[in-house]
């Protein structure tokens, strides 16, 4: 495994809520302000800021399918992009990720 995965999955497991994101991006504003609205702190990881960015973003692709922004991760566990995530919200359903399902450990 790369320094950079292992590098990933950790910044994955610092937080309860992870967000890889672009300070430029909608989608990636809309998925702060969800967590925002639930009062929920989060790690966010602007890899626009980053020299590595396309590294991560490499390794979010072969962790969860696409290297699109945001990719948002409850507890160790990728539940999607902006839209994801607000669609989550209004079924009730990120409230209950947020708060009731276990912490993995790599």
């Amino acid at each position: 495994m790369s320094s950079k995965v292992t590098e990933v999955k950790n910044l994955i497991a610092s937080d309860k809520v992870v967000i890889f994101s672009k300070t430029y991006c909608p989608y990636c504003k809309l998925a702060k302000e969800v967590f925002d609205s639930l009062k929920e702190k989060y790690t966010t990881v602007e890899l626009d800021l980053r020299d590595d960015a396309d590294e991560i973003q490499g390794v979010l692709g072969e962790i969860t399918g696409a290297k699109t922004v945001p990719r948002v991760f409850v507890k160790g566990n990728f539940v999607g992009g902006g839209s994801d995530v607000k669609a989550l919200y209004e079924k009730g359903e990120l409230q209950t990720l947020v708060r009731n399902i276990p912490v993995l450990t790599t």
